[in-house]
């Protein structure tokens, strides 16, 4: 079978690495692609914003399923446009996508359907906004979390902890004109991650992961769309898991199917395990990033069926999937000045030398220049490694870190800090 991957990152490195291994495939195409996806799939010189050219591509290299990767173009609707040629694709269409394409459409389906989340205010003006602030206040404090409601590629949350922070994220997201947001109130627990897989009718649980979103030791400064992951995450425990599924879950795959627009592909629950039991933070469309990294590292499936079956509706004739015991973990390599503007350009070297010791090193943000590779984004390398234990994990991951050679980049130090701790 002829498949098309759908996008450029480390996820897509990630999926590339895990569907090339697959019996299956003939040719695994794709597009944009990067140097790293480039060693197991031909890469396509196609632009995937451009929905004919997409499909057309797809007709001449009878391609027998789409995998897409990242939430814009899912967000767009390409999905829908290339089931119309009665091609299996791996994602949601338009209107199910907008469950990440719009915090605000998610937080009145959990309100509508009596989902577990954040109260919660939908603003479209500044003064409105702060307004709203004050139902956040608790004496002198005032703590809260405000969210640009479209796409935000991770980067568009301000968790503000006083009053003026509060403010002056309100005062940036409308300070380019109009703009759209969700305010909501600050929970408090552990994060985690849960992936679903779900064929419109079916669900499968598809492992766990526990993201470190800002960009310093210790979970300090500006967020960030992920500075490194670990899998599974033990504080969602089975029976945590459970009540998330039966809660969260399944209530949104119901209410979409309800409405005539069924969810087909992977669904990333964010979830905050609180006092109460777990609430959703927010839903993403397709597998996180680096998430995906540690997923793909301890899937023991054949990842091209498993996402064939999800697309063509025959998700409950599969065995449930198989993860290793061994955790997996992945520390993120940015450009400096990530997640503001990154130096780009930046020469990357030693590669081979962090996997001879059994790590992957899936590649982000790089392109070729000449014969050598060079940092081209703010995240460029997600270097994973697996082992029995998250400090063991650890280890070998932060020991292939040391093995690159990348002067302008930097890590967190730290990934998988809590687990340990």
């Amino acid at each position: 079978m002829n498949v098309l991957l759908i996008g450029s990152g480390g996820r897509e490195h990630a999926l590339a690495w895990k569907l090339a291994q697959s019996p299956r495939i003939n040719t695994l195409y794709a597009a944009p692609g990067n140097p790293g996806i480039a060693a197991h799939a031909t890469v396509a010189d196609l632009n995937v914003s451009d929905h004919r050219a997409v499909i057309d591509f797809i007709r001449r290299q009878q391609i027998g399923l789409v995998v897409v990767g990242p939430e814009q173009p899912l967000v767009e609707g390409l999905a829908d446009n290339i089931r119309t040629i009665g091609v299996p694709v791996f994602g949601p269409g338009r209107e199910a996508a907008k469950l990440e394409g719009s915090k605000g459409f998610t937080k009145d389906l959990c309100a509508r359907v009596g989902i577990p989340t954040a109260r919660y205010f939908r603003v479209t003006s500044k003064d409105g906004a702060l307004a709203c602030l004050e139902d956040f206040a608790e004496g002198d404090q005032l703590r809260c979390v405000i969210k640009a409601d479209g796409l935000a590629a991770g980067k568009g949350v301000v968790v503000a902890m006083t009053r003026a922070e509060a403010e002056d994220a309100v005062a940036a997201l409308f300070n380019g004109g109009p703009a759209e947001a969700v305010i909501e109130e600050f929970l408090e627990g552990e994060e985690a991650s849960l992936f679903v897989l779900s064929d419109g009718t079916s669900t499968a649980s598809f492992g766990s992961a526990q993201d470190h979103k800002r960009v310093g030791d210790g979970d300090t400064g500006p967020n960030t769309g992920g500075m490194g992951a670990y899998s599974p995450a033990a504080v969602l425990t089975p029976e945590l898991e459970e009540r998330a599924l039966g809660e969260i879950v399944r209530p949104t795959i119901d209410a979409l199917t309800a409405a005539g627009t069924p969810y087909v592909g992977v669904l990333y629950a964010g979830l905050m395990l609180t006092a109460d039991g777990p609430k959703l933070i927010e839903y993403n469309v397709r597998f996180g990033d680096p998430e995906c990294q540690v997923l793909m590292a301890r899937f023991d499936g054949d990842l091209l069926e498993t996402l064939l079956a999800v697309a063509e509706g025959r998700l409950a004739d599969l065995p449930a999937p198989a993860f290793s015991d061994n955790v997996a973990l992945t520390v993120v390599m940015a450009a400096q000045g990530y997640p503001g503007t990154p130096q780009v350009g930046g020469a990357i070297g030693g590669i081979d030398a962090a996997e001879a010791g059994g790590a992957l090193v899936f590649q982000a943000g790089t392109r070729m220049a000449g014969d050598a590779l060079v940092a081209a984004g703010g995240r460029v390398l997600a270097v994973t490694a697996t082992g029995g234990d998250v400090a063991a994990a650890q280890r070998r991951a932060y020991a292939a870190v040391d093995a690159i050679d990348f002067p302008t980049g930097f890590c967190r130090r730290d990934i998988g800090w809590r687990a340990i701790g």
